[in-house]
């Protein structure tokens, strides 16, 4: 039993590193719809994580990072910016059994409400899967799909719909 356990650890492992080395590494992306208008969609911003420069132990040292995660229209894929912030918050959570965070996941207004609570779902598990394979445990992850039904931006155009894909992250 414990056999399996480590397999399907390792082999979940090995996918985030294979997606992970898939990813592009621009870090704008940009929606063209149809009449030729073209957005540049929100990237993630965080600010450089390094090991010696926090402790991932206490609140503080994860106030200032990144909390909403972008993504590409119909995708579940974690950009590559995301990553560093998420490990940050990894390392917190790990170093904090006792803390939790809620991942609430959404889409834009295109597609089916059932199609958009399922991708809000996906979405928000994928940025769970960077945080327990970083050493976060799931019993302190909980996941939420708000599929459309909370834009942040309300507008009809690729640049609210850019805004409106993401996951957030609140402890």
């Amino acid at each position: 039993m414990r056999t399996m356990n480590i397999g399907k650890a390792t082999a979940l492992a090995l996918t985030v590193v294979w997606a992970a080395g898939c990813s592009t590494t621009n870090t704008t992306d940009t929606d063209t719809m149809g009449g030729g208008a073209t957005t540049t969609a929100p990237t993630t911003t965080t600010q450089p994580v390094t090991d010696s420069s926090m402790s991932g132990t206490s609140m503080a040292d994860v106030k200032n990072l990144a909390t909403i995660f972008y993504f590409d229209f119909d995708q579940t894929q974690v950009k590559a910016e995301a990553v560093a912030a998420l490990r940050a918050h990894a390392k917190y959570l790990a170093a904090n059994p006792s803390a939790t965070v809620v991942l609430e996941g959404h889409a834009d207004e295109r597609g089916t409400r059932e199609y958009n609570m399922a991708l809000g779902e996906r979405r928000a598990q994928a940025i769970a899967r960077v945080l327990t394979v970083n050493g976060v445990s799931n019993s302190q992850i909980e996941l939420v799909s708000f599929g459309e039904e909370k834009p942040v931006v309300m507008g009809h155009n690729p640049s609210s719909w850019a805004q409106n894909r993401r996951v957030e992250l609140k402890y």
